[in-house]
């Protein structure tokens, strides 16, 4: 009896590697394109920090015109959520990021190097299983559970590295013949990878990203078949990513520690090993400490996060690529209407530290992106979140002409306002604009505070300076002159000068007009809001703050 008898008992008419060497053929690809994959785990959400690492993937894959393709590793059924791959699916879609190849739901898949969900890949990786038991480097493992728990509490109770390596490997001992008498007698049995390495001994290797480093060798015999016939992990994703085409892991730094036993598997299979670059995670402040994103803790760690406030996709991979690339935000600045892809991101260039996440810049990022987007845009895009999270913004939004003429205000000029951030501020951001959301219980504070003063400026104004005609020099012009009938400075540089001569300047004036017009004291441009207000709503509002 010798290794191949053993591997045909255990994977008895599993076809050879050749077979699927024949069927997955090279990727046809121009020299130098990188192929990266996403491969989460149906298990829940996606990650904010697994967004991360595929906005890495695919822009690097896209920049040489390589391949980013999705791949679902479901081999631990236990943890699999319903329908978790449509929620992975929807969240690449939802943040303009589908797959070249890959799932695109729950059953259906586009690419040749499929099929793309591990858990239909059962006799793929057995194949290169068995070809492993024919080498001799691979083996069945009767250890019980019970087995496995008694020899890690010596090897805890000695202080000494825990596993199944060495002495402790006790089933690698086991002669061919021992070996396929136990499987006919019927135990129960996991397949284990038989490592030729020694701790004592160092491997080098260099990161795309961490640079170069150095590891002892792995000397685990780690599971790669499981009871159920599917694979770990870590055997799984050798198979893959050689069959694949794989030329660049990109992964969180977290996979760091084993990169050698995967350098070993790819080289024991006989595989070229493609290159890692392991990025660092995306850290929170907590009250003055470092830590990951949390999903129990952090809402912004969930990707559907950003689709409930009407955060945009694009702003979300803008501030990720800031945080990948210290050298995009200058870009940005120079190239502030090129598209993001335009941006070479170079993985070598990558920080190697994890990066704090802040909502703030965020958020500024935003309002830079919405603030260069059309009337037309921003209706859109805001109608579209409205009728999933907000039905009041939703009615509001239904004359398209008049919320046209709203979201036009100071857009489009070269320094356009910068006052929404996400599609939930919008409602606040223009219900001053209709009259059956605009309502004044209390002004606010302003400097012209008197009311008797107020109703004088306003009454004259209606009187004597307002024409909706006027064109936006003439409009500031009659501001002016009503402040100067009204004892006011024309102008803030008088009233700097000589602050005794007067109780206000015609900046207060404007705030007045401001404040009765719209309840608020900052607004955009009011020549602008008062000629989508329209006359009638002018005079009338302006007349129900003189009472």
């Amino acid at each position: 009896m010798d290794y191949n008898d053993l591997a045909n008992l255990i994977f008895p008419g599993v076809k050879d590697i050749e077979y699927y060497e024949e069927k997955y053929k090279t990727r046809n690809l121009p020299e130098g394109a990188i192929v990266t994959r996403f491969a989460p785990s149906p298990t829940g959400f996606v990650h904010i920090g697994g967004l991360y690492q595929a906005l890495v993937a695919r822009t690097v894959a896209k920049q040489t015109q390589g391949v980013f393709f999705l791949r679902i590793e479901d081999t631990d059924q236990k943890r699999e959520v319903e329908n978790g791959i449509t929620g992975i699916v929807n969240s690449l879609k939802n943040f303009e990021m589908s797959p070249d190849e890959g799932q695109i739901n729950e059953t259906e898949e586009i690419g040749e190097y499929g099929p793309y969900k591990q858990s239909l890949r059962k006799e793929i990786y057995q194949a290169y299983a068995k070809y492993l038991v024919k080498q001799g480097k691979a083996y069945p493992c009767f250890c019980t559970p019970e087995d496995l728990e008694s020899m890690r509490a010596k090897q805890e109770a000695a202080k000494i590295r825990t596993g199944y390596y060495g002495v402790w490997a006790n089933c690698r001992k086991f002669s061919v013949e021992e070996m396929i008498n136990k499987i006919k007698n019927g135990e129960s049995y996991i397949v284990r990878f038989k490592s030729a390495g020694r701790e004592d001994r160092k491997i080098k290797h260099h990161d795309v990203i961490k640079g170069n480093v150095d590891f002892p060798e792995n000397d685990q015999d780690i599971v790669i078949i499981k009871a159920d016939g599917l694979p770990t992990y870590h055997f799984a994703h050798a198979v893959d990513d050689h069959l694949m085409g794989t030329t660049h892991v990109i992964r969180s730094d977290e996979w760091l520690s084993s990169v050698p036993l995967h350098l070993q598997l790819f080289q024991e299979l006989g595989f070229r090993a493609p290159k890692y670059a392991h990025i660092a995670p995306i850290m929170k402040n907590d009250n003055g400490n470092k830590r990951k994103l949390s999903k129990r803790k952090d809402p912004e760690a969930a990707t559907d996060y950003y689709k409930e406030e009407g955060i945009p996709a694009i702003a979300v991979k803008e501030y990720l690529l800031n945080i990948a690339s210290s050298s995009f935000e200058n870009w940005r600045r120079q190239n502030p209407t090129k598209p993001m892809e335009e941006y070479t991101l170079e993985l070598n260039k990558m920080s190697v530290s994890g990066a704090l996440f802040d909502m703030v810049k965020l958020l500024d990022v935003s309002k830079a992106i919405i603030s260069r987007m059309t009337a037309e845009e921003v209706y859109t895009y805001s109608l579209e979140w409205a009728e999933k999270y907000d039905n009041e913004l939703k009615n509001i939004l239904q004359d398209k002409e008049y919320a046209l003429k709203v979201f036009g205000i100071e857009r489009g000029n070269q320094k356009p306002r910068k006052d929404i951030s996400k599609w939930s501020d919008v409602k606040d951001n223009i219900s001053y604009m209709y009259d059956d959301k605009f309502s004044v219980e209390e002004y606010p504070y302003q400097v012209i505070n008197d009311k008797e003063s107020i109703k004088k400026i306003l009454k004259l104004y209606i009187e004597k300076y307002y024409n909706e005609s006027d064109d936006k020099q003439m409009w500031f012009d009659k501001i002016k002159e009503l402040a100067g009938e009204m004892g006011y400075a024309k102008e803030v540089k008088e009233f700097k000068a000589n602050p005794d001569m007067y109780k206000a300047h015609v900046g207060d004036v404007s705030t007045v007009l401001r404040v009765a017009l719209t309840a608020r004291t900052n607004t955009p441009d009011m020549y602008e809001i008062m000629q989508v207000l329209g006359k009638e709503r002018v005079i009338r509002r302006l007349e129900n703050a003189t009472k």
